[in-house]
């Protein structure tokens, strides 16, 4: 069976399909078969971009190793017995036609609250979320006092995830393995870095997830995405020379992929 991998919270601007294309271009390149799909029905960003890489590289006249972007199929709602939703057979549908084809699928949910994204993290055996190095963000996960120190109690994002492992656990399938991913860090030591760092800790033992290392901000990514490439694919595209800038993203990227300890990968960019 495919490991299935979900990105998502409920908080757009932190920079999931960003990250969404990023892990599953990565995967392709190291040889494993990816297949993607994108449950921001409305903006699909995730689908733009994989639309904007085959353009590009047709235009190249180039080949690169791309994850497979699949639709979700329409579902009749005559053909539904009483009480079944139609999203749920939507995406089982669609994970159903890529997994024969697919080591991995990974599936980017969108910034809100959706019954897609409820059924997806159900689904999910890695889930991978996103977050900015900011308590803006980190009210999605917990509430805390004034002071940043003390957590009060879970927020709505961590009780949806609390749902879907209690969904798999009595469908009998392993545990969600949750990895925070913390964007846009601030290169210095910065006090409310530090205050974050600390939250994250003790709210990771809390609800049970594990704190990776994400992406810094870095005009590169907002460069990339019209051409629908990633940082591995620059010098394939004519790139001799990586700035620093762009090196140290790609030592990111690395760092990532590694703590997200996946199945038979083996990091080798």
């Amino acid at each position: 069976m495919a490991h299935i991998i979900v990105v998502g919270n409920e908080k757009g601007g932190a920079g999931k399909s960003t990250v969404s294309m990023h892990v599953a271009t990565a995967l392709a390149r190291l040889g494993h078969r990816v297949g993607v799909m994108d449950l921001d029905l409305r903006q699909k960003t995730l689908g733009r971009y994989t639309e904007n890489r085959a353009k590009h590289l047709g235009q190249l006249g180039i080949e690169l190793a791309s994850p497979m972007y699949a639709e979700l199929p329409e579902v009749d709602s005559a053909s539904l017995a009483p009480g079944e939703n139609a999203h749920d057979h939507r995406l089982s549908r669609a994970v159903a036609d890529l997994e024969p084809n697919c080591d991995f699928i990974l599936i980017d949910c969108p910034g809100s609250h959706t019954r897609l994204s409820q059924v997806a993290h159900s689904l999910a055996d890695t889930l991978i979320t996103p977050l900015n190095d900011s308590f803006v963000d980190f009210d999605l996960l917990a509430r805390i006092d004034n002071d940043s120190e003390k957590i009060l109690g879970p927020s709505v994002y961590s009780e949806m995830v609390w749902g879907a492992r209690q969904l798999r656990a009595q469908a009998g399938l392993k545990p969600i393995d949750w990895v925070v991913v913390r964007n846009r860090l601030g290169a210095q030591q910065m006090v409310n870095k530090m205050k974050m760092e600390r939250a994250l800790s003790k709210l990771s033992k809390r609800i049970g997830f594990r704190v990776a290392p994400g992406f810094s901000e870095r005009v590169v990514f907002r460069e990339l995405f019209p051409r629908g490439l990633t940082l591995l694919d620059l010098k394939d595209v004519g790139v001799k020379q990586l700035n620093i800038s762009n090196v140290a993203a790609r030592q990111e990227l690395r760092d990532l992929i590694k703590a997200l300890k996946l199945p038979d990968v083996e990091v080798r960019f």
